[in-house]
């Protein structure tokens, strides 16, 4: 708590916030890039078996 303190006294409230809320979103877009992917393959390869029959 004491290093939120400080980083909020030496940068302001607005930039601490910011930093964490992308820290935060970073790792939740990182998810979402993952799952988009997995998406990409499951259609290509339902698309592959809809060809196929």
């Amino acid at each position: 708590m004491e290093d939120f303190l400080r980083l909020v006294a030496n940068f302001g409230f607005p930039i601490v916030v910011s930093a964490y809320l992308l820290f935060r979103v970073e790792g939740k877009l990182e998810k979402l890039s993952e799952v988009i992917m997995e998406l990409t393959r499951v259609v290509e390869s339902l698309g592959t078996n809809i060809q196929d029959e």
